[in-house]
């Protein structure tokens, strides 16, 4: 089963799209966050991405309206992910 010609271009142009997305929003963390927070969201995103997305999403949106007006350093990054994070479930079991 071939793809039609027409919807070739579209899918192309999406995928370009998305990818420009992506650096964009690689270079606004750049200038949001510090090295060692940069490293730091790197190394969540391996392990959680979903809260990586989140992080991300909060910093963008908290420089744009004005709220961040300089970058991060990974102490403030931490409270941020701390934030962020669902809590995690305790589960005791009694032994009796």
């Amino acid at each position: 089963m071939s793809v039609p010609q027409s919807q070739q271009p579209s899918d192309e142009d999406s995928k370009r799209r998305e990818a420009e997305a992506a650096a964009m929003r690689q270079r606004v963390l750049t200038v949001l966050l510090d090295p060692n927070a940069r490293q730091r969201l790197a190394n969540v995103r391996m392990v959680k991405p979903e809260l990586a997305m989140a992080v991300e999403n909060y910093l963008i949106n908290a420089a744009s309206s004005g709220r961040l007006n300089r970058p991060l350093n990974d102490n403030e990054l931490k409270q941020v992910l701390l934030s962020l994070q669902q809590p995690k479930k305790e589960f005791r079991i009694d032994r009796r």
